[in-house]
């Protein structure tokens, strides 16, 4: 399998990485500094998705086994127009969170000609384990995310190091709130919510199924792709 270095949960690298591949300038990625009310109200709107960096451990993956035997007894509605993909490389899970935030909203976002717009044309059509099986085999991809790998603010470490933290977007399609982790079998519908409301709904299933089990003693880090033009 192949291992790429990993992806800084810095929005600065993050905003280089995406307008790189052809993100208009006007949608950024920018830190939320809190689960309250006012550290919420600091974040630009309209926001299109929010990414997670949180440690995973046994007894996370113990409870990601369970959901997913859960899922698989009473099953679940999942969107026919959800864009996802599956992880095949190593360390890739931030990329695959940026590619997840994007291709989920480009509605919103008209993306300029590219290599994103190219890589989510070409897996348009293809199945969760294909554009994953894409993404392992796009040498233009693997470049652009080694060049800001190693531009952000900390050494890069050995991509052959266990790297203890995962990367997972959160984003709203056809009404309905979907975790989306290229570890996991398939997306996870976290039930109703709109693009109005996709910040709080989400700040609500982090602090249930990610906070709550860890008795609140969880390092992670909150980041959402929003519109910071001045029209909106």
């Amino acid at each position: 399998m192949a291992i790429w270095l990993p992806l800084e949960s810095n929005p600065e690298v993050m905003n280089k990485f995406l307008h790189h591949m052809g993100v208009p300038d006007d949608w950024n990625m920018f830190d939320i500094y809190g689960l309250g009310e006012q550290e919420l109200a600091m974040v630009p709107l309209p926001c299109a998705s929010v990414i997670m960096l949180f440690p995973f451990n046994d007894a996370y993956e113990n409870r990601r086994n369970e959901e997913e035997l859960l899922i698989k007894s009473k099953g679940q509605k999942v969107s026919e127009d959800l864009y996802y993909i599956k992880q095949y490389v190593g360390n890739a899970c931030g990329t695959i969170a940026l590619l997840h935030s994007v291709a989920n909203n480009r509605d919103k976002i008209e993306l300029k000609e590219g290599l994103l717009k190219r890589f989510l044309d070409e897996g348009e059509n293809l199945s969760p384990s294909d554009r994953g099986h894409l993404l392992e085999k796009n040498e233009e991809m693997s470049n652009a995310h080694k060049e800001v790998a190693i531009d952000g603010q900390s050494a890069a470490p050995d991509p052959a190091d266990a790297v203890p933290y995962h990367f997972v977007a959160f984003v709203c399609k056809d009404n309905s709130l979907y975790e989306l982790d290229g570890r996991k079998f398939e997306p996870i519908n976290h039930g109703p919510s709109n693009p109005d409301s996709i910040l709080v709904d989400t700040v609500k299933v982090i602090q249930e199924k990610f906070i709550a089990p860890e008795s609140g003693n969880i390092h992670f880090t909150l980041l959402a792709m929003s519109n910071c033009s001045e029209e909106i």
